[in-house]
């Protein structure tokens, strides 16, 4: 199918518009709270509380109870059969929370360790979620398992938590045969909320692995995570919640480092730095961010993937200062389409300083601002980087974002700085749909490029392009779908963005999906059903060079494992030349055509048994009529609290007619964790990658010696694989400490 050059933009022109009416059309629903007459009443505590795990503190007995949870897996007909119990109160400094988790049976208790934000599925847990702006969009959330590990986390449109996010708050558990109680005390100071206001949105969660049964108080329907803020109920005050005052937080460090680089045999290199951050609270719901020479030598290590892709992989941001109230920055546009990501800040140049300015203005309105700058190097100069976003809440659960970056390059000289642009700004609008209760979501967005190209640049005929892309989605437990589409103009530059396809140069896809489950009544089985996906790119012609169709089949059963099989058909016109291995073999020319068929599985088990696995196969066709062939397995076992196992291991066959040659790869990934207490922490995990000829060793060791203050000592080796010879090494000692002033 051929339609003449330039007739993109009219097309998408008529895809925005048809995306618009739907939208209005589903925001004209009545935006009542689902769960509005769901109301906990919250009082002063009439004495001292202690946290310590145990419900003896006398001021407990004068607080109201929440109890009689709905069950919300594996049905959500009916009440749970796991009894909770919820009491909370506060004081001047703090908001405090009393569960007691009745067990099901005597002595039951399933964790997989000690881990600070554990994966939810694998333990027994009880959650948090607030909303203190009460706008059902951001929240915070705070938790444990049944073993003491703490879980908090920021809440994003409309409930995503965001794991990477921690502040200073105190936690105890205690287990008894028949209960496992939990009791925190959360500082004001902690958390971001509205001065003056008397209800906010909560809800609280709790999964028992013992009987596979998944709890709110408030009832969410079970195709909705329980941390969806459109189904909290109401958290009553019996009178404002205080005036946090002063809130600042200087959270100083000081590390050493030695390494060595054993390819070049240079001699061992050690150097020391100090550093730090300061929080500032604004007002209560409005945080200043401040860093000086930040150091992330004690983040994790990225998880390392066979990389067959024509396009650059995703690795997500996990460096703190970046967090706080990230998704008004990183949340604008779609997976591979974002105009922001962090992680492009300090890509190989340290970051000298950076100030933001986020969080909420009033129940309405929020507002980001970031500004950091990093050093030169090279032929690299002093580069600022400033972004400015703005959210507006519209009707019940929606929003209205606009915002704006600029790299920009400083001291710049045409002579030394050649291959640099001096300057790339974008700026852009998007809407965000959801409606009250979150059946419809949805966003449509659009985006503009400015760059001053480099000197030594190739010119662009159109250098200033634009992007746009909407999606819409309706989902009921039974019945989903949703449509997806994008459009990148000629010349859209997103520097500071993650845009992998803007390889392609202009292109228009869409990615519409269609699926329906069916319930049964079954000892194994509580539903099943298929899901059809389909993809498709365009170039400027509107030539088809992409297009994928899958169709998959879903089986949910009971004790909470997972299985899915697929079929599928793909086509691809190389628009560059590409090798197919990503190995340095002999490319495919570009403009060539190959069409294939493949299939494969996916088994995940349940996860409450100490030992848990999942397989993942793929097979089938490839490449000018090569065949491709991936297995995956994870094997995980538990010694609970206290050690946790994972191995994970992918193979990769693939042969390669056009050269006569087979490929293929092991990924092999052993990780140990091991818990002493709920605040020593111990991670040792090994990479072999033999696509990237390296082994890569990285152990941690953390000591949570307060709230929020550690001591990490960081050990990372990186070898050839063939003789396991030392390409490099390094060792990190780093001390942080937070003082709330």
């Amino acid at each position: 199918m051929t339609i003449p050059p330039r007739c993109l933009p009219g097309l998408v022109n008529r895809l925005l518009s048809a995306w618009v009416l739907i939208a209005v059309a589903c925001t004209i629903a009545a935006a009542q709270k689902p769960n509005a007459s769901y109301r906990y009443h919250i009082f002063r505590a009439t004495s001292p509380i202690k946290i310590d795990g145990l419900a003896n503190d006398p001021a407990w007995s004068t607080t109201e109870v929440a109890s009689d949870f709905f069950m919300m897996q594996p049905m959500d007909t009916s009440y749970a059969n796991a009894k909770t119990d919820v009491r909370m109160a506060y004081d001047e400094r703090n908001l405090y929370i009393l569960v007691v988790n009745h067990k099901p049976a005597k002595g039951s208790l399933v964790v997989e360790s000690l881990k600070r934000d554990f994966s939810f599925n694998k333990n027994d847990n009880f959650l948090l979620f607030m909303d203190p702006y009460d706008d059902r969009t951001n929240g915070f959330s705070f938790g444990a398992n049944a073993a003491g590990a703490p879980w908090d986390g920021q809440q994003v449109d409309g409930g995503t938590v965001d794991l990477n996010w921690e502040n200073r708050w105190y936690s105890a558990v205690t287990n008894e045969e028949d209960k496992w109680i939990w009791e925190a005390a959360i500082p004001f100071k902690s958390i971001r909320y509205k001065e003056g206001l008397l209800e906010w949105g909560v809800n609280f969660s709790r999964l028992d692995l013992t009987i596979s049964e998944k709890s709110s108080w408030a009832p969410v329907p079970r195709q909705f995570a329980s941390a969806n803020l459109a189904y909290t109920g109401v958290l009553v005050w019996d009178r404002p919640p205080p005036r946090q005052g002063l809130n600042v937080s200087v959270i100083p460090y000081v590390a050493g480092r030695t390494l060595k680089n054993y390819e070049t045999n240079t001699p061992w290199k050690r150097s020391a730095d100090i550093g730090g951050d300061i929080k500032v609270g604004i007002t209560p719901s409005l945080n200043l961010d401040l860093t000086v020479n930040p150091d992330f030598s004690q983040v994790d290590v990225d998880v390392q993937q066979t990389n067959l892709d024509r396009f650059e992989l995703f690795f997500p941001e996990r460096r703190q200062f970046f967090l706080e109230n990230a998704d008004i920055f990183a949340n604008f546009g779609y997976a591979n389409l974002r105009p922001f990501f962090s992680r492009r800040i300090g890509l190989g140049m340290p970051i000298q300083f950076g100030a933001r300015l986020s969080g909420k203005i009033d129940k309405n309105w929020r507002i980001g601002v970031l500004d950091t700058q990093t050093a030169s190097q090279d032929s690299i100069p002093v580069t600022n980087y400033g972004v400015l976003a703005i959210q507006r809440k519209v009707f019940a659960r929606s929003n209205v974002r606009l915002m704006a970056i600029n790299k920009q390059a400083i001291g710049y000289s045409e002579d030394i700085h050649r291959h640099v642009n001096k300057f790339n700004r974008n700026l852009g609008a998007e809407f965000n749909l959801a409606s009250a209760n979150n059946l419809w979501t949805g966003k449509v967005m659009a985006f503009k490029s400015f760059t001053a190209a480099a000197p030594g640049a190739v010119k662009q005929p159109f250098p200033n392009g634009w992007a746009h892309a909407a999606d819409l989605a309706y989902n009921k437990a039974n019945f989903f779908w949703q449509w997806q589409h994008e459009y990148m103009g000629e010349g859209y530059n997103a520097e500071v963005g993650y845009t992998p396809n803007a390889q392609r140069g202009e292109y228009a896809k869409i990615n519409p999906s269609i699926g329906y489950l069916f319930f049964v009544k079954s000892r194994m089985l509580i539903s099943h059903g298929p899901k059809l996906v389909q993809l498709s790119y365009w170039d400027r012609s509107f030539n088809n060079t992409d297009r994928e169709t899958t169709v998959q089949y879903y089986f949910n059963l009971r004790n909470r494992a997972t299985a899915m099989f697929w079929a599928g058909n793909s086509f691809i016109r190389l628009l560059s030349p590409f090798d197919p291995s990503n190995s340095g073999r002999t490319p495919l020319p570009a403009g060539s055509s190959h069409t294939w068929n493949a299939g494969g599985f996916e088994y995940v088990s349940e996860p409450q048994r100490t030992f848990t696995y999942s397989f993942l196969g793929r097979f089938g066709g490839y490449f000018n009529h090569g065949a491709y062939t991936r297995l995956k397995a994870d094997l995980g076992h538990r010694v609970q609290p206290y050690v946790a196992t994972l191995l994970s291991g992918t193979y990769t066959h693939i042969q390669l007619p056009h050269t006569g040659e087979e490929v293929r790869y092991w990924l092999i990934g052993p990780r140990i964790d091991v818990t002493f207490r709920n605040d020593l922490f111990l991670t040792t995990f090994l990479q072999y990658n033999s696509q990237l000829k390296n082994v890569n060793l990285n152990t941690r060791f953390q000591w949570r010696f307060k709230p929020a203050s550690d001591i990490f000592l960081v050990y990372t080796d990186n070898y050839l694989p063939e003789n396991f010879r030392v390409k490099n090494r390094a060792l990190v000692l780093k001390c942080t400490y937070w003082l709330n002033l």
